[in-house]
């Protein structure tokens, strides 16, 4: 059974994820799309920096031109007619959009300092998700058989849920990489074309906070989910867009 969202938040034990370092989280955001080679490439880097104490923990703010990557749970079926370029991401999950309207946040944490715990790691990132959602009334959920973030959709049937956000993860020596995305107002048509997240079932979709009827913008979402972070994590530290990752 679903907990509600209350008893979803009551049950989590969150608190340990704040920084033991002191020291600020840098916060960056992308103004123009990045490559989504350019930014792996970028991530791995600033992974490696920061497990060896060279550099502070980031997260990356960014949208990338149109593209479906692929998790290690991926199935080739699930790309049913690519219309876009494909990557194979190395993150947990299977196969997602990401493109224009889609904020997509990278999360580069030193969970050894922090907390060892991966589970509890993407539970936080889940509650990051809702609490970001919640700034704009919308009531997000967990399902304990499908990854991501949900909401239900009564006005297109008995049991219909969509889809308003995605987790996918990966570590190195700790230290976590690649994140989540939330839909804005990206081109919902895209995930027509692949199997989104490997959910066959029909009364489960896809949808977006402008697809629900919230005219919100990025950077509304981006300024709600800085303050939900900042209550899970951390303070942060902005960067200057032009700022090397």
């Amino acid at each position: 059974m679903v907990n509600s969202l209350e008893n979803q938040r009551q049950d989590l034990d969150l608190t340990p994820f704040s920084a033991t370092s002191g020291q600020p989280v840098e916060w960056r955001i992308s103004d123009a799309p990045v490559p989504y080679p350019e930014a792996v490439a970028a991530m791995e880097a600033r992974v490696a920096a920061i497990a060896a104490g060279e550099a502070p923990e980031l997260v990356w703010l960014l949208e990338h031109p149109p593209l479906y990557t692929s998790g290690t749970s991926a199935k080739a079926s699930d790309l049913l007619d690519p219309r876009f370029p494909a990557f194979a991401a190395g993150r947990g999950g299977q196969v997602t959009y990401h493109g224009p309207g889609q904020r997509v946040a990278y999360v580069m944490l030193d969970l050894k300092r922090r907390r060892p715990d991966v589970r509890a790691y993407v539970a936080s990132l889940e509650e990051l998700i809702l609490r970001t959602l919640d700034a704009f009334n919308v009531r997000g959920e967990r399902r304990e058989d499908r990854v991501g973030v949900w909401v239900k959709r009564p006005d297109k049937g008995p049991g219909h849920e969509d889809k308003i956000a995605a987790i996918g993860v990966r570590l190195k020596r700790w230290v976590s990489f690649h994140g989540i995305a939330i839909n804005v107002e990206p081109d919902l048509s895209h995930f027509a074309a692949i199997v989104p997240c490997g959910v066959v079932d029909p009364r489960y979709g896809v949808t977006s906070l402008v697809d629900l009827g919230h005219l919100v913008t990025m950077a509304d979402v981006d300024v709600a989910l800085r303050r939900a972070f900042e209550e899970l994590f951390g303070p942060t530290k902005a960067l200057l867009p032009e700022t090397a990752v």
